[in-house]
């Protein structure tokens, strides 16, 4: 089985396990998304979930958030630690949005990136949910189970895996495939002790098939 012949199977099986896969932070709006995906890094969604509610309440509109001091907003997105770094990116960020995007989040890749604080991952997320746009979002899970599976090998660069998968996976399937790693990543392809037994991939899954062989 070649990966890109493998990468297919998991696509199929994975929106079996997981037909209503989709983003876990919420949001209505596209700069919420943004906001949203830089409080989530080292911290949960749903931790980030709560968090957001105090935020937006006080400041509800990208204007307002701008025009924050930062240590206001640092103190409310303290609990998703890294508080004073998240706060300077996103104060930074929403002034760029209000001067440069009349408010709009970009729907352009590379607009994305020159905004303080987003990364590839968080540019292939915005493109993916909000913009409809093929999309790879290497987060913790896609690195991962892509490794483990094998359809990549030994890969841990976010970028890199990116760009690999990139040639195996169909573009149109790559943002609900990532969204659906989270989901199989968190219910049984954990970091510590993965559930192999009841993974719908086991037969197919390079891990599996070297642990079951041990």
């Amino acid at each position: 089985m070649t990966k890109k012949q493998r990468a297919l199977e998991v696509i199929e099986r994975l929106k079996k396990e997981y037909p209503d896969a989709g983003c876990t932070l919420d949001y209505d709006q596209a700069w919420k998304l943004l906001v949203s995906v830089r409080l989530a890094a080292q911290c949960t969604d749903a931790r980030v979930n709560v968090v957001v509610e105090g935020l937006y309440e006080k400041y509800p509109t990208v204007e307002a958030l701008a025009e924050a001091p930062v240590e206001d907003i640092e103190a409310i997105v303290r609990p998703c630690g890294l508080g004073k770094s998240k706060a300077r990116d996103i104060s930074a960020c929403m002034k760029m949005l209000r001067d440069e995007y009349g408010g709009k989040v970009p729907d352009d890749f590379d607009a994305l990136l020159k905004l303080p604080g987003v990364g590839r991952k968080s540019a292939n997320l915005i493109m993916g949910d909000v913009f409809g746009e093929p999309a790879i979002v290497t987060d913790t899970h896609c690195i991962r189970l892509t490794n483990r599976i094998g359809l990549v090998d030994g890969i841990k660069d976010p970028k890199k895996v990116e760009m690999a998968l990139w040639k195996i996976i169909p573009p149109e399937e790559g943002s609900d495939l990532c969204h659906r790693f989270v989901m199989h990543g968190r219910a049984v392809c954990n970091a510590r002790k993965p559930e192999c037994e009841k993974c719908c991939l086991r037969d197919i899954c390079r891990y599996a098939r070297e642990n079951a062989a041990t």
